[in-house]
């Protein structure tokens, strides 16, 4: 029991890193009805480009955030159209068309960096990698590291924008009224291209620099992707697809099974584990923890 509330805060931290992921993810498709499965090698790209700009540029990993949010805004917001014509294009079932076309495009992405990156792990050093928070009292022992608490107000900051950009902004207006009916939101004036292309740009960048972060604190390399895809699709189906609101919930459950595993158990089941309570709760509730999803 000594344990427990190490494990408890170190699975909160790392919740938090699955928040950054998944709320994006899940906005992405809330609006545009994508999921998209290379949201893990965006994940990896954006590790890489952090990886890159410290090693060329000396450039702290936390002052490369910007940059790699600019340059990946800029990629998705190119792709975005590429998306939508292959799903406007397609007669059949345009959501299994979505993840089959993404699939392939992350699959492309990770072959692409094997070839220029090769398959060895990296590390991306920052002055907040070596710094740790203690707290003692009895026997109570508690350690949190600077760059996993960098991690979680990472995460809390990224929730608030996206929170007032929509809430308050024109732009979130113009989201809130395609989610709920894009005929509609189009005869009041909204841009559906324009939207939908900044929409798909922020989800890009946000995703890209939480890859330089989990670059920081745990590893880089080009087969990370595929984990945090399986990982980003069980928050997002857990919270309910498309309920934004639930996402934190299920991130922080998700970091708190992997932390017990990793602490108490054998963390080669933790897969087994996540993908057994998912089964679970979608057996009694279908729509997600919270009952508020897509069926």
């Amino acid at each position: 029991m000594e344990l427990l509330p190490q494990a408890l805060v170190d699975g909160i931290m790392l919740g938090a890193i699955y928040i950054a992921i998944a709320i994006a993810f899940s906005l992405v498709f809330g609006v545009l009805h994508v999921i998209d499965f290379a949201v893990g090698e965006w994940i990896m790209l954006g590790a890489f480009a952090g990886f890159y700009l410290n090693l060329w540029a000396k450039m702290d990993p936390f002052l490369t955030l910007p940059i790699v949010f600019i340059v990946f805004c800029g990629l998705g917001y190119l792709l975005q159209p590429v998306i939508q014509r292959v799903l406007s294009g397609h007669k059949g079932n345009p959501l299994l068309m979505a993840l089959v076309f993404t699939f392939g495009l992350g699959m492309i992405f990770r072959g692409t960096a094997q070839t220029f990156f090769g398959f060895y792990s990296h590390s991306i050093p920052s002055h907040f990698s070596n710094g740790s928070y203690y707290f003692e009292k009895g026997s109570f022992f508690l350690t949190i590291s600077s760059v996993r608490l960098a991690g979680l107000i990472y995460a809390v900051v990224i929730t608030m924008i996206l929170n007032y950009l929509l809430r308050y902004t024109d732009f979130g207006l113009a989201v809130r009224a395609l989610a709920q009916n894009k005929e509609a939101a189009g005869l009041m004036g909204v841009n559906n291209k324009r939207t939908n292309k900044l929409l798909y740009a922020l989800y890009t960048g946000i995703t890209a620099m939480t890859g330089v972060l989990i670059g920081v604190i745990i590893s880089v390399n080009t087969k990370m992707g595929a984990e945090y895809s399986i990982f980003a699709f069980f928050v997002v189906v857990l919270a309910g697809m498309g309920y934004l609101a639930g996402v934190p919930a299920a991130a922080l459950l998700l970091g708190i099974i992997q932390s017990m595993f990793l602490v108490y158990l054998d963390p080669g089941w933790t897969l087994l584990a996540v993908f057994g309570i998912l089964y679970l709760i979608l057996v009694i509730s279908p729509t997600g923890l919270f009952g508020k999803g897509w069926v």
